[in-house]
């Protein structure tokens, strides 16, 4: 075993591509291992409850049995007490051993993300498996999405802490995480590698997090599958085509209607949230009060008990005709309070699956009210069905392409995403900035992982090498805790870090920690007290690198390292201030010499440029020439003083007009074409 995390720690140092192929590899292994513990969990816990307690069988999808479910309650009495028992149980076990358990999941992984990746508790994910079949079993209104969600982050989170991983490192792991479960449990794995990446912000996209998704979700799906079955949940819908482009007004239509019932989802969720949050009482309890409602409203509405993907199978069947419209146009609200007070209470689920369901019902709705009005419409409520759970959700979770990607999945069928795609651009609109996951930020700007690299982009273009200073004390490993503190108080110093006997790098020690932990014991080793995941960056790195450490870690200063790990510098926050400061005053001074009369010139390096193998600073540019940066491959540059020019990078400089042509000609090594001369 330590053999293996000996070399899995080595595996952090590698290329991009082959550090992802491995622990994208490992998240997905546990992400489908994960996603089969949890179902079979909610299947023994449905059994037992809504089956054996309650004399009830709810329906299911083709993808997870295909049943139609009784004709009614064998014990009416029964299912509000079996319900109100669940969430008891889920009650108790969330507070009393995991309380940031507690809700959808979900949510607490995107703050994980953007907050503190290495920080989800191991024990988070059992506790969570357990509290979510429990709930979804005995018939509370939940998804399946926010527990597997958990479970994967949590595997990632432990291994950013076991492997000692970089704080972006760290974020895509539980990013990953995230993806990889969701995409297991719905079995989409393209939708559930695009929706960890997107479901973090509003308006943007963690594109690092792309390719490891989907590593960790094809594992994760093809795990999950071969136990579970590889049949999309609500089946093959064949036959369900857009052919008539008039259709789209019906679309629309839904897609404004999906908009109005994703803000009402929202505002009742959280706002049956906060009410549980003011009301006195035992936090235990007040799921098992809540669920004795739900099992209330389910023996007058059954759709909305468990899941309910089994409803909107039997409705995109077509098999739904003897219920009544109006309950069918009440289905999306009452789905909406069931599942607010299931989740909002403290019960423990997802809000992805509910939130689908619920615009199925919508879907199936309008249609049945449109048949009674209008002409050319679909044929069956299906395609109404599709489009309605991929606009309601995707507008208020801003996931608009990983919900169009995952219901296609789950369908079997791209035929529907050009309505699909009109619907949920109409539903953005009318949601507006409201969303689902309050952990959600706007975008990269906003997030504490990415503020600095976005407020202070000029530390990019600092290396570490320029600022670092030769560090004043090194601790060796085997000095006891109290030679350790007097080493530290000859130097004046708060901390040092400490090598071995080859001067390679095994943590950081603090003078603050050193005494407090002598006050309680007198220890006689160092070891147990060295911080071992204390940030380490090469001398090539750059400043926005280290603030990135930094920040995460909340310390002031990071170790140098070279490749075998001998500390040859330290870099700190005095150290970043100067850095930046010299960045600022170099740009500007730059940009003093730079006319009115200028032109951006992006051109590639010949072979048979003059200018090849040069530094910046001997190309000899024109007067007022600004170098700004260079595109090598898939890799940005920020052009400093020793860059030198290879063939095929693309170089981005600022010059007066009139030595455009200049330029251009001895970055190609010849005279470009007419039609890339500057204007006159």
């Amino acid at each position: 075993m330590s053999a293996l995390l000996a070399n899995l720690t080595r595996i952090k140092d590698a290329s991009y591509l082959r550090k992802w192929l491995v622990l994208g590899t490992l998240i997905g292994i546990v992400a489908g291992l994960g996603a089969i513990a949890f179902i079979t969990a909610v299947e023994l816990a449905s059994r037992f409850f809504l089956e054996f307690l309650g004399g009830y069988h709810p329906p299911a999808p083709v993808g997870e049995g295909n049943s139609l479910g009784s004709a009614g309650f064998a014990r009416p009495w029964a299912i509000p007490l079996v319900v109100g028992l669940g969430g008891l149980i889920s009650g108790i076990i969330v507070f009393r051993f995991a309380p940031e358990a507690e809700g959808h999941g979900t949510d607490a992984a995107i703050e994980a993300v953007h907050r503190d990746p290495r920080g989800i508790r191991a024990r988070v994910s059992v506790v969570k498996i357990i509290a979510s079949a429990v709930t979804i079993g005995s018939g509370g209104s939940a998804g399946r999405e926010g527990p597997t969600a958990q479970i994967s982050a949590g595997f990632g989170s432990l291994l950013a802490r076991r492997l000692n991983l970089s704080p972006t490192d760290a974020r895509i792991a539980v990013t990953v995480g995230i993806g990889a479960g969701i995409g297991a449990i719905f079995r989409a794995p393209l939708g559930g590698a695009v929706l960890g990446a997107e479901i973090l912000y509003r308006e943007d996209i963690e594109a690092d997090a792309l390719l490891p998704s989907m590593v960790a979700s094809i594992i994760g799906f093809s795990i999950f599958g071969a136990v579970e079955g590889f049949t999309p949940i609500f089946g093959f819908l064949r036959g369900n085509h857009f052919d008539n482009p008039v259709q789209l007004l019906y679309y629309a239509l839904l897609g404004l209607a999906a908009g109005g019932v994703g803000l009402v989802y929202s505002k009742t969720f959280y706002g049956i949230t906060n009410l549980t949050h003011r009301v006195p009482g035992s936090r235990m309890i007040k799921p098992a009060v809540a669920g004795l409602m739900v099992g209330g409203i389910g023996l007058i509405f059954p759709e909305t008990l468990g899941t309910g993907y089994g409803w909107v199978q039997r409705g995109m069947n077509g098999s739904l005709p003897d219920i009544a419209l109006w309950v069918i146009l009440l289905l999306p609200f009452i789905k909406i309070l069931a599942t607010s007070l299931s989740i909002g209470s403290g019960g423990s689920g997802g809000i992805f699956g509910p939130g689908m369901v619920i615009g199925g019902f919508l879907g199936l709705g309008l249609w049945r009210v449109l048949e009674s009005v209008a002409g050319g419409l679909p044929a069956g409520p299906a395609p109404f069905m599709v489009v309605g759970m991929i606009a309601c959700f995707g507008a208020v979770s801003h996931a608009y392409l990983a919900l169009m990607l995952m219901v296609a999945e789950m369908t079997g069928s791209l035929a529907l995403l050009p309505p699909a795609m009109v619907a949920l651009g109409l539903a953005a609109l009318v949601v507006g900035d409201v969303t689902m996951y309050r952990s959600q930020l706007l975008n990269r700007a906003e997030s504490p992982s990415h503020r600095f690299r976005f407020q202070a982009p000029l530390l990019a273009m600092v290396p570490v090498n320029t600022v670092m200073s030769n560090p004043r004390l090194l601790i060796p490993a085997t000095a006891s805790p109290h030679e350790a503190i007097a080493l530290l108080d000859d130097r004046h110093l708060p901390g040092a870090p400490v090598v071995d006997a080859d001067n390679r790098f095994v943590g950081a020690v603090q003078k603050r920690r050193l005494v407090e932990a002598l006050a309680e014991d007198d220890l006689q080793e160092l070891r147990p007290l060295i911080h071992e995941e204390w940030p380490t960056v090469v001398n090539d790195d750059h400043l926005d690198v280290v603030i990135d450490h930094l920040t995460s870690l909340g310390v002031n200063w990071a170790c140098v390292i070279d490749p075998h790990h001998t500390v040859i510098g330290i870099v700190g926050m005095s150290d970043l201030i100067r850095g930046y400061r010299d960045a600022l005053s170099g740009s500007l001074k730059r940009l003093g010499g730079v006319g009115s009369q200028t032109t951006l010139i992006e051109e590639t390096v010949g072979d048979a440029s003059p200018l090849l193998g040069k530094t910046t600073d001997d190309c000899g540019w024109p007067h007022g020439t600004v170098p700004l940066s260079l595109a090598r491959g898939p890799h940005l540059i920020f052009l400093s003083s020793d860059t030198t020019l290879e063939v095929g990078d693309v170089v981005s400089l600022i010059a007066a007009t009139k030595h455009g042509h200049e330029i251009r000609a001895s970055l190609l090594g010849r005279e470009p074409e007419p039609d890339l001369e500057e204007d006159p």
